[in-house]
């Protein structure tokens, strides 16, 4: 999984979610979605909760934007397709994930704006399943607001019952193959947005 410099010559899949601090379960959930995307011969480039970190509050005013900000929306422009994973914060996504999905509005004027065309898939993870419900559909509506398709199946977390661990598995066999279904949605899926932006639509 590249986390750095974009190889050019593959399509690429952009993964977006984490928390500040430490890596979280939400990160090495996302982190195992991305690698089955890897693996189906996608480059890979992920925005975690370090990186998020770093973007300023979004400010529509703004004449200049910083090069985080940049990177993150050049990231996005070149994608076939995006991974979102969130916490569950209070019923709803995070402050940092909403934070870096508004910083999109920076394309709002491209050819292809927004998530238009693009495969989302999404993940919530949250300490009880409640949460989990709420978050995936806050997602879902936040990609259908940016013009995005979620995908058909999205991954919600109950961390009170699956433990992440530092070797890219989960407790629970059954979660991973949910998030590799995710990854392996998008990489279905991502051609035909590869197509549309191609041609300009």
């Amino acid at each position: 999984m590249t986390t750095g410099d974009i190889d050019r010559q593959r399509p690429l899949v952009v993964g977006i979610g984490g928390t500040i601090g430490a890596v979280s379960s939400t990160e090495r959930a996302l982190c195992i979605a991305l690698e089955a995307a890897a693996q189906q011969g996608f480059a890979t480039r992920m925005f975690g909760g370090a990186d998020m970190a770093r973007l300023p509050l979004y400010d529509p005013r703004a004449t200049t934007r910083t090069p985080d900000e940049r990177a993150f929306v050049d990231a996005v422009r070149g994608a076939s397709a995006v991974i979102i994973a969130s916490p569950g914060y209070h019923g709803s996504i995070s402050g940092v994930v909403k934070n870096a999905l508004d910083l999109l509005e920076e394309t709002a004027k491209d050819g292809r704006p927004y998530l238009a065309d693009m495969p989302v898939g999404l993940i919530a993870t949250a300490y009880g399943w409640q949460a989990t419900g709420s978050t995936i559909a806050a997602l879902r509506s936040i990609v259908h607001a940016l013009r995005g398709w979620p995908t058909p199946f999205a991954a919600a977390i109950n961390t009170q019952v699956t433990r992440f661990d530092d070797e890219g598995g989960a407790s629970d066999p059954a979660v991973v193959e949910q998030l590799r279904l995710i990854g392996r949605q998008v990489a279905r899926f991502a051609p035909l947005a590869r197509v549309a932006a191609e041609s300009g639509q």
